[in-house]
């Protein structure tokens, strides 16, 4: 059964960072496409960012050139580094197999608030 468990989420103030972490168990990680996803109080499911088996990465345009994401698969563990925060940037972050949200863990809580 695959498990997904993040964390590393928090309150920071504007133009903070934050890293989250996720980590697989139950699954051979280093064969899968990751993703980070996101829901912003009242909103729907938004893909933040994925990175592939080769280490290719691609990222929504409202997070590009803040968000970094990253993996290692010698520790079944996903990232996500998160500079220049914004207040629009206020969501659950869920990691999932699929753009969508498919098998996602139970989230990490970031809010951006001065």
């Amino acid at each position: 059964q695959v498990q997904l468990v993040e964390s590393g989420g928090g309150l920071v103030q504007p133009g903070g960072s934050l890293r989250l972490s996720c980590v697989g168990s139950g699954l051979t990680f280093k064969d899968y496409y990751m993703y980070w996803v996101r829901q912003a109080p009242g909103k729907g499911l938004e893909w933040v960012s994925y990175i592939g088996v080769d280490g290719v990465t691609d990222y929504a345009d409202s997070v590009k050139g803040r968000f970094t994401i990253s993996r290692d698969n010698n520790k079944n563990t996903l990232f996500l580094q998160m500079n220049n925060l914004r207040s629009e940037d206020t969501a659950v972050y869920y990691c999932a197999l699929t753009r969508i949200g498919n098998n996602r863990g139970q989230g990490t809580q970031v809010t951006v608030s001065s």
